[in-house]
């Protein structure tokens, strides 16, 4: 038999708790009930006759993700989650166990900078599976910024409703149609060198050209303006344009650009 959690162990605990590995977890139903709305109702029921002292509860979970849940009942500090699959299980036994307090803890967890720029497939998926809507509009907004359907395939997907998933790819294909339809440029955006007026029609810099036609294949990959607006991203279209004066063009039109930019990211952005 394995004892675990004795820095909480004392003479006062009167439950224990056994995970599916046989590591027992020795508690307070006093803590448990005030952290659990299941286990206030579970202690209410009658027991059975010739129960020991100490009764022994088993659950599913295994003792790595018991112990931590009960971490975040205990007073001692919370556990530090380093992988999205540990949050994941974590999560959907607090849930089952209707810990409010960690459940509300996790949550932050889950939509945290880490983890949001990790995976934010996979924090979708998750924050779809327990339905927490909040948390998947959150990281909706982060999936964005890179190429869903090139994803590698994970375990949380396997969870994750062909609704849930439709609203993303719609989410994605939307915007960067909406996106592509604001890549217009206005007639005083100009080159010195090969920008002019031809029998009275605007022609745009030769940059522009280039821009417009780079920046639509990047906004259907990534509907973003992440990359569209960065400074290799201009350079690079700078020397396609064949024009020694098209870079001077794109510095001296930053206020156009800014102007684009924010119009883009006002585009919705969650689903």
């Amino acid at each position: 038999m394995t004892i675990a959690h004795t820095e909480i162990y004392s003479r006062a605990t009167d439950i224990v708790l056994e995970s599916c590995d046989g590591v027992k977890f020795y508690a307070h139903k006093s803590i448990l009930a005030e952290a659990s709305p299941f286990f206030e109702h579970m202690f209410t029921l009658p027991q059975p006759p010739g129960e020991k002292d100490r009764p022994v509860i088993p659950l599913s979970e295994h003792s790595a993700t018991l112990g931590a849940l009960l971490q975040f009942i205990h007073p001692e500090p919370d556990p530090e989650i380093e992988t999205l699959d540990q949050l994941s299980s974590l999560l959907a036994s607090a849930i089952k166990y209707d810990f409010v307090g960690a459940i509300a803890a996790l949550r932050k967890e889950l939509v945290s900078p880490k983890f949001l720029a990790e995976s934010p497939l996979r924090v979708y998926a998750s924050a779809s599976r327990f339905e927490l809507d909040d948390e998947a509009k959150i990281a909706s907004k982060h999936t964005l910024s890179c190429q869903i359907l090139d994803c590698p395939l994970s375990e949380d997907l396997k969870f994750i409703s062909a609704y849930a998933y439709h609203r993303l790819l719609v989410l994605h294909r939307t915007r960067a149609e909406a996106a592509q339809r604001l890549l217009e440029i206005s007639d005083d955006v100009k080159c010195i060198q090969c920008s002019s007026l031809y029998y009275g029609n605007f022609v745009p810099p030769k940059w522009w050209k280039v821009f417009q036609r780079c920046a639509k294949e990047e906004l259907a990959i990534r509907p973003t303006t992440e990359v569209i607006f960065s400074l290799p991203f201009l350079a690079q279209v700078a020397r396609e344009s064949g024009c020694v004066r098209c870079s001077g063009s794109i510095l001296d039109n930053h206020n156009f650009f800014a102007n684009l930019k924010r119009r883009i990211d006002e585009l919705p952005s969650t689903v």
